[in-house]
């Protein structure tokens, strides 16, 4: 199981480097599934957005992040920041055995903030 980014399926302004490397984790998510699903072994991606963490707050307190958390929450289908137990739960359940038929996705934990 990976980790990746929101911002490696939509991209950032000001974020290139950080964008292409999430992206890049997606791919090798989808290659070693291609590559070990025979074995058993899956692999999955789970790309959250805006998690409540330090990082967050401190970003947001710098600026980064333009008119700030809420803006990006009214944009957010489900209306609030992420919570790590929300990263967890997902994290969970894809590592259980009943998730040995789930590889090479890519679940978005991140309010919908992705839907195209």
């Amino acid at each position: 199981m990976n980790i990746a980014s929101s911002a490696g399926q939509v991209g950032n302004a000001l974020q290139t480097h950080y964008a292409s490397t999430k992206a890049g984790v997606i791919g090798l998510t989808r290659s070693l599934a291609k590559e070990l699903g025979s074995k058993g072994i899956t692999v999955n991606a789970i790309p959250p957005s805006f998690i409540d963490t330090p990082t967050l707050q401190s970003s947001s307190a710098a600026g980064y992040l333009g008119s700030g958390v809420e803006t990006h929450v009214r944009s957010t289908p489900v209306r609030r920041v992420g919570q790590p137990d929300d990263i967890a739960a997902a994290c969970a359940y894809v590592v259980r055995d009943e998730a040995s038929f789930v590889t090479g996705q890519v679940i978005g934990v991140n309010g919908g903030r992705t839907i195209g």
